[in-house]
């Protein structure tokens, strides 16, 4: 079911997803138990499908690292504030941003959206798109993965009231960080020639 360079990409988001369970089940925080199992779900998602489609190992890679960077900032504390709180860049006096969190979706949909271009990569006919239209599709369809993870997150709080997820301002900025993501992802795949 693997392909070249997958065997190391599989092993470390088994131990990492692994790690983090014991960690997450010993600390009775059974808001991030939820998200190992959409992260084990959709890794499960990718290996059923891995003979069908294409799916480029820095993309894998990138999947893999935004699991360990979200386990993490719900793992870590640094000074009894947990990474996901902690502002990185203060970027605004009344907003605040830039924190870990929004980091971590800049990265996650930023993979997201190149996930999608791969996805949608093996179906185009070449000269039928134009880059604007492949870009717009592109990070559309990483957005729309942004807002299954808020959705996710909501059910979250539904199921483990005791969650460190924010309201309306969390999910606002999420929303705006997701996007940034996936421009930056599409600018990437551009300047790389891919399209």
């Amino acid at each position: 079911m693997l392909k070249p360079g997958q065997k190391p990409i599989a092993t470390v988001i088994a131990l990492a997803m692994a790690f983090f369970t014991v960690y997450f089940w010993n600390a009775k925080n059974y808001e991030f138990i939820i998200y190992i199992g959409v992260i084990i779900v959709f890794a499960a998602l990718i290996l059923a499908t891995n003979k069908k489609v294409n799916y480029p190992n820095n993309v894998l890679w990138g999947l893999v690292i935004w699991a360990i960077m979200h386990m993490s900032g719900g793992a870590l504390y640094f000074s009894g504030t947990r990474l996901y709180e902690i502002i990185l860049i203060p970027l605004s006096n009344t907003l605040p941003i830039l924190r870990y969190d929004h980091f971590v979706h800049i990265v996650g949909f930023g993979v997201a959206t190149c996930l999608m271009y791969a996805l949608l990569q093996e179906k185009l006919k070449p000269g039928t798109a134009t880059l604007a239209s492949i870009g717009i599709v592109t990070a559309m369809a990483g957005l729309g993965v942004g807002a299954l993870n808020e959705m996710i997150e909501f059910a979250a709080t539904l199921m483990a009231p005791e969650t460190g997820v924010g309201g309306y301002m969390n999910t606002s900025l999420d929303l705006v960080a997701d996007f940034v993501g996936a421009i930056i992802a599409w600018v990437w795949i551009a300047r790389r020639g891919k399209v």
